[in-house]
């Protein structure tokens, strides 16, 4: 195993961005930088010796400062959707940023944890991330210290694990929102990836993507992946759910949580014959198809389109809070986060 630092750019205002680059013996290599604990390339073995690149994202630090898109990001405190930006924490309205219509969306645009520069100590065998939020910051109560540790390993498994503390009772729902596509990440469409989920539910939304509280089976739907099937195959038929957020923006409730570690999902691309393994301790993932990825340059020249990566973010509920029939999000002296997700490669 192999961890090593460089350069990767500097911010406007003069801070370093710096890369850490994690090798293992098998040839994958994965690269975080330390602004927003972000995955930047997570190359996989070709052929011939060739690399190739299976996450979307940039070159340089400037368009990540905006990153509308969340390439690679570490999304905190809080992901996802917040309905109408707001919660009652033990009876007290918590306000949150307007910034998805009339909801919340991955806590704030401009002041979230996937904009800040991050502290980093490398390990024999990874990278430990870390950082804080203030009391009040982005609308959350409590000073809070999110650690996120980066471990790849000779079996292939990239190992995301989460510790996050606080000093009030707060809302903390972290994950990463790395796109996949396992013939590269500037292949084109990912519709042809063959993709299996463990899950019989999903949490039902209305309009805007936002829960309406109702957790219903996937049969019969357009989002039953309990036998594997093309992504491209159900996306843009009849099915009202899909509709509404324009292909696959959804939480399925994986099957048999009870917090330990298990195989959340599976992605395999056939042409590549390459597949990834997902797993987590977390009751749900929100899978996006990348319905809306806007047109844009991207790293080795690429040009980016709709639907050319495919996000398994793994997750406390949306909206959780406004809730009570989902897994609880607060934690505080209390109760201390602890997460782990990882992704596992077969080639």
């Amino acid at each position: 195993m192999a961890v090593t630092k460089r350069l990767f750019d500097t911010l406007a205002d003069g801070r370093a961005v710096d890369l850490y680059s994690i090798t293992n013996q098998n040839g994958i290599c994965v690269e975080i930088m330390t602004y927003g604990a972000n995955i930047v390339n997570l190359f996989l073995p070709g052929k011939d010796g060739e690399k190739v690149d299976i996450t979307m994202g940039y070159d340089t630090i400037e368009p990540y400062t905006v990153n509308t898109d969340n390439f690679g990001a570490t999304i905190g405190p809080n992901c996802n959707r917040i309905a109408n930006a707001s919660f009652l924490l033990a009876g007290e309205k918590i306000q949150m940023a307007v910034n998805d219509g009339v909801n919340n969306l991955h806590s704030d645009a401009k002041l979230s944890m996937a904009k800040k520069l991050w502290d980093a100590q490398a390990t024999e065998d990874g990278v430990i991330f870390s950082v804080s939020a203030a009391d009040g910051e982005v609308g959350l109560p409590g000073n809070k210290v999110i650690r996120l540790t980066y471990t790849l390993t000779d079996d292939n498994e990239l190992k995301l694990h989460y510790e996050g503390k606080s000093d009030r009772n707060t809302i903390i729902n972290l994950t990463n929102h790395a796109y996949f596509n396992l013939s590269g990440h500037a292949a084109g469409s990912i519709h042809d990836a063959v993709l299996w989920v463990n899950a019989s539910q999903f949490t039902e939304v209305r309009e805007g993507g936002i829960p309406t509280g109702r957790i219903l089976p996937v049969k019969g739907t357009a989002l039953d992946f309990t036998k594997p099937k093309p992504i491209g195959q159900d996306i843009d038929g009849d099915d009202a759910q899909t509709k509404l957020v324009g292909g696959y923006d959804h939480n399925w409730v994986l099957d048999d949580w009870d917090g330990q570690v298990r195989l959340a999902a599976r992605l395999t691309d056939e042409k590549a014959n390459r597949q990834m393994e997902v797993y987590t301790n977390l009751p749900g993932m929100q899978i996006y198809a990348g319905n809306f990825i806007g047109k844009q340059a991207a790293k080795g020249g690429a040009m980016y389109e709709p639907r050319m990566g495919i996000a398994m973010e793994t997750q406390f509920f949306p909206d959780a809070p406004n809730h009570e029939n989902f897994p609880s999000t607060v934690f505080g002296p209390s109760r201390q986060y602890d997460s782990t997700t990882i992704y596992k490669f077969v080639f």
